[in-house]
């Protein structure tokens, strides 16, 4: 058996998910329960926290935990996280809930999971917009130092999420009764910590990377995961099959055009394809370290960070994301302190005079040579029918995704940003 990186928080995978008998009996004392209707975010949260993604945590995160998090990447008891994990309610809702008592969280009228209230606490304007400047404002040389809401913050999609959360947080234990959609929709493609780390062991893996993708799989995707493959045993082509934001291609699409990339470009003994079920939070450099965190969980110990990892338009510099992972505190305590480091890879791009894939460490030629790759750029010449420039991806993959295209009855525009066109290269 192949030795993984332990779970995250030192207490080995943390399942909040019933089954059986157990489950059943939940289920029927929830229907006598104070139901709260829940985001898809928290739905998502809620599955992570059933299946260990969310490992070590049991619940939604009380005062402390909030505040240290926001503050400092850490927990109460000091254990490394890097984004609130919280569960918004109306001031009406929390007037009717006692601490100590229990609560029913419903989505679209199905039972997701039970809580135990332990803590409620206000969450005022204040508090938004300081949770607001912790989470989501940049760092870099090239961030907005320190000018937050000086730049028009409210088109950050992650930013009018937290403002849009209502006025009271509940905290406490969870027992999840659902995980939605996702095995029925995603058969072999949604899959749990203990199932990655067992195909791992299978495989007799021991050094993996993982690649995160919200967008199409480019040549430039191909390239990382290939490098990852080079020097790691395998790699985890992880997709994000929760909710994105209008105009993104949907996970059915995405995963498909990476297994006709698995087919016809990879020895397939050295990757997987598979997808989780959270919702894009677009916080940046924050959300590049939570992508690390929970892919700890899933066994995985290095985590691709390329450009504009997790980018949010030109909010971002460019390798924030990977400049952040040397910021983030440590206590010495490999169970506590994040244990899944980044793999930093420079632009990558097609290069004409090289004949092939490069980056900026390995190509001496002028920008003119090079095929600038992005997913927002492929985005948009296929919403727009645009010719696609040649070597930007597989001729399998194009025709697959122009297909989906050809079959949209409503297209969003796409708006290119300097991250994505290659300006700032």
């Amino acid at each position: 058996m192949s030795k993984l990186v332990a779970p995250h928080g030192g207490k080995g995978l943390v399942c909040a998910l019933l089954e059986g008998a157990e489950r059943d009996a939940e289920l029927k004392k929830a229907a006598e329960l104070k139901q709260i209707e829940i985001s898809d975010r928290a739905k998502g949260d809620l599955i992570m926290m059933g299946i260990g993604g969310f490992s070590p945590l049991t619940g939604f995160m009380k005062k402390a935990d909030w505040k240290g998090v926001c503050e400092n990447f850490q927990m109460a008891d000091g254990t490394f996280w890097p984004v609130p994990i919280t569960l918004d309610v109306t001031t009406a809702d929390a007037a009717e809930i006692a601490e100590g008592s229990e609560i029913a969280l419903v989505k679209d009228g199905e039972v997701f999971a039970t809580m135990l209230v332990e803590e409620k606490y206000e969450m005022t304007e204040a508090d938004k917009k300081w949770e607001c400047e912790k989470v989501f404002m940049g760092e870099g040389e090239e961030s907005v130092d320190g000018k937050f809401w000086e730049i028009a913050p409210e088109d950050h999609p992650g930013v009018i999420m937290v403002m849009n959360q209502k006025d009271v947080n509940l905290a406490g234990p969870v027992k999840v009764l659902s995980e939605g959609e996702y095995p029925s929709e995603y058969p072999g493609v949604y899959l749990k910590p203990a199932e990655t780390r067992a195909m791992f062991d299978e495989r007799g893996w021991s050094n993996v990377a993982a690649l995160q993708l919200r967008n199409p799989m480019h040549r430039s995707h191909e390239f990382l995961a290939k490098i990852a493959v080079e020097v790691c045993d395998g790699v985890l082509i992880h997709s994000l099959i929760g909710n994105l934001k209008p105009g993104d291609i949907p996970a059915e699409t995405r995963v498909k055009a990476i297994d006709i990339l698995i087919e016809n470009y990879f020895v397939k003994e050295h990757v997987i394809n598979a997808g989780y079920p959270l919702d894009m939070r677009y916080a940046g450099p924050r959300e590049g370290l939570l992508h690390a965190t929970f892919r700890q969980n899933y066994g995985v110990n290095n985590m691709l960070i390329g450009r504009d990892h997790a980018g949010v338009g030109d909010f971002y510099g460019l390798f924030e994301a990977q400049e952040i992972f040397d910021r983030i505190p440590t206590t010495g305590d490999e169970g506590k302190d994040l244990q899944c480091k980044p793999m930093k890879i420079d632009w990558t791009f097609y290069c004409h005079k090289c004949d092939g894939m490069a980056s900026l460490r390995t190509c001496p030629h002028e920008k003119e040579s090079r095929v600038i790759l992005s997913g927002t750029k492929l985005r948009k010449a296929l919403s727009e029918g645009a010719e696609i420039v040649d070597h930007f991806g597989r001729d399998e993959v194009l025709d697959h995704l122009k297909k989906y295209y050809a079959g949209l009855k409503e297209k969003v525009e796409v708006k290119m940003q300097g991250a994505a066109s290659g300006d700032s290269m």
